[in-house]
């Protein structure tokens, strides 16, 4: 705890709840855009809306003010939609007024969003209009109320935008309904589910004092600026982008611009002149796969390799011209990226590397939604590419029953740990011991301190002879190959003796084509498995994968990019 504490690159301050976090920036910010998005007028006319933090502040209140009004202290309101503005305003409106939020999925099927809206005790939703249908047709619900963010002709739908103007006019005639609220910032206010790829969601309990610490924390690490503008596009329901793009973004008083779909990342980075964006493994790895073969094409890579290779060497001796010699490339983004927090999986050295050759920092962290998300961070001082920083000051990290190699399973405690799991003691009892939260993730923690993960406790092969096999270790050598888009590695027999490690490979018809030429399917097993014989090569006997599966098709994943295994290894027939 003393050596992170000292660690510390900037003193934060800190904030006890959401409603402390608002008035903080707009204090200090007033009349920055707190949020860019656009509006479509027709098929041809967009129109581009700003947000001040003073006007967010407003409609915060004001619909904080009409959710009471309509008798929802207390209660919970869940919130379904893509990254929008609405979506931000109802989560503080929310949770600032008293009542817990609940944010759901949009990708959930029907059935499971009815099931969540059910087991959490939602009496109110706010919606876009694309899932109105849903949510109407929902029998086993205690819904009470049903809110379109968007115009709708449904008699028994509210309209956000009437609530909002009502709110403001009932804080005209002297409602204080919203003032009179006292904030416990110890008691859950966000019940959040969990998008487990290998079991039924939880429910999991978060207050904002967990949050309000670990942005505190992250900010005394990693700094942003009110110039800065960070790009939302993960989502947000998830507490990765939610954490940190949102509320963090709010510490900052950053103007936060909303994606068009990960189809247009790059359209908006270079429309919005993006800075930061907070962004997962294999987003980046399609970045930088993209990047080099338009080099590969212009035929530049010889000397975008010897230029890689001097301006490190200049760097050594503190001269950075980084940002100067690779302009065009920088320019294929807006020109102003500076900055790309990665999370939710580790990111191969290659790809951290690659980026920060280019002038663009990567930090990279790690974390889980019982921990507010985040654990540990690389900081503006140190870094260590492979690790996924060092463990937040406010929290204690710790290695349970580490083997030889010193690998075990990561273990925390601390102010951002969550309450709990929502009605389920026993599962709660199984994840917190002493108010240690173990995480399922297994790693190691270096001389320097950083942390290291090694892969889930669930996804880790034993093989007959005690040894640890982890299969994003051989992941990252797969998905090196130029023809692979992306690999899971997984063990047929893996409660048998004779234990054979698998690799399902999926690959680009397009790279094949541009490799060697026209093939068919059984030439491009031929070609992977003479590939990933060569990584055997490299490996110990262990280690060797026997059995490979080719596919265009891509891996089933959450949506914040994670391989569902499970599923995937149910498909293969294991």
């Amino acid at each position: 705890m003393k050596e992170e504490k000292s660690r510390v690159v900037y003193q934060a301050e800190e904030i006890k709840n959401f409603r402390e976090l608002i008035a903080r920036t707009v204090k200090n910010y007033p009349d920055q855009i707190a949020y860019k998005y656009k509006v479509r007028k027709s098929k041809e006319e967009v129109e581009y809306i700003n947000k001040t933090y003073s006007q967010f502040k407003m409609d915060i209140e004001a619909l904080a003010t009409k959710l009471l009004d309509l008798d929802l202290k207390g209660k919970k309101v869940a919130v379904i939609s893509n990254n929008r503005y609405e979506w931000c305003t109802t989560y503080l409106a929310v949770t600032t007024g008293g009542m817990i939020i609940v944010p759901l999925d949009k990708a959930l099927p029907e059935n499971e969003l009815e099931s969540l809206i059910m087991r959490s005790g939602a009496e109110a939703i706010v919606c876009e209009e694309k899932y109105l249908d849903s949510v109407l047709k929902m029998q086993n619900s205690n819904l009470k109320y049903i809110i379109s963010m968007d115009d709708t002709k449904e008699e028994s739908v509210l309209s956000y935008e009437e609530l909002r103007v009502e709110g403001r006019k009932l804080r005209k005639e002297g409602n204080r309904k919203y003032e009179e609220i006292e904030i416990n910032p110890n008691e859950m206010s966000i019940l959040l589910f969990t998008s487990g790829t290998t079991s039924v969601s939880k429910g999991v309990m978060i207050s904002q004092h967990n949050i309000c610490s670990n942005i505190a924390a992250i900010a005394s690490y990693v700094k942003m600026y009110p110039t800065d503008t960070l790009l939302s596009f993960l989502p947000i329901h998830h507490t990765f982008e939610c954490t940190i793009t949102f509320l963090y973004g709010i510490y900052f008083g950053v103007t936060v611009a909303f994606c068009d779909g990960l189809k247009y990342i790059q359209k908006n980075m270079n429309e919005y002149h993006v800075t930061v964006f907070v962004s997962v493994p294999l987003v980046l790895e399609n970045i930088h796969k993209k990047v080099w073969k338009g080099i590969e094409e212009q035929g530049k890579k010889p000397l975008m390799k010897t230029m890689v290779a001097i301006t490190r060497a200049l760097s050594k001796v503190k001269v950075d011209i980084r940002r100067k010699i690779f302009k065009p490339v920088l320019n294929q983004f807006g020109g102003k990226l500076r900055v790309v927090f990665v999370g939710a999986a580790p990111l191969d050295k290659r790809i951290i590397k690659g980026f920060n050759d280019f002038g663009v920092k990567l930090v990279q962290g790690y974390g889980l939604t019982e921990t507010s998300p985040v654990v540990s961070a690389e900081t503006d001082k140190e870094k260590r590419p492979g690790s996924i920083g060092l463990p937040l000051y406010n929290l204690q990290v710790k290695i349970e029953n580490p083997n030889e190699e010193g690998i075990g399973e990561i273990t925390v405690k601390g102010p951002s740990v969550m309450l709990g799991y929502y009605e389920n003691e026993e599962a709660t009892k199984k994840a917190m011991h002493d108010g240690w939260f173990s995480t399922g993730d297994y790693g190691y923690i270096d001389k320097k301190g950083f942390l290291f993960i090694a892969g889930r406790k669930n996804d880790i092969i034993v093989l007959k002879n005690g040894k640890n096999i982890y299969p994003q270790e051989l992941e990252f050598l797969i998905n090196q190959l130029p023809m692979v888009e992306e690999s899971m590695v997984f063990a047929r027999n893996k409660n048998s003796m004779d234990t054979t490690l698998c690799a399902k490979v999926v690959y680009s018809k397009e790279s094949i084509q541009e490799l060697y030429g026209e093939k068919n399917k059984e030439e491009i097993q031929e070609i992977i498995w003479q590939a990933i014989k060569e990584i055997n090569k490299t490996l110990p006997d262990v280690k060797h994968i026997k059995e490979v599966i080719t596919t265009e098709e891509p891996l089933t994943k959450t949506t914040t990019q994670k391989v569902k295994r499970y599923e995937e290894i149910k498909k293969s027939g294991v």
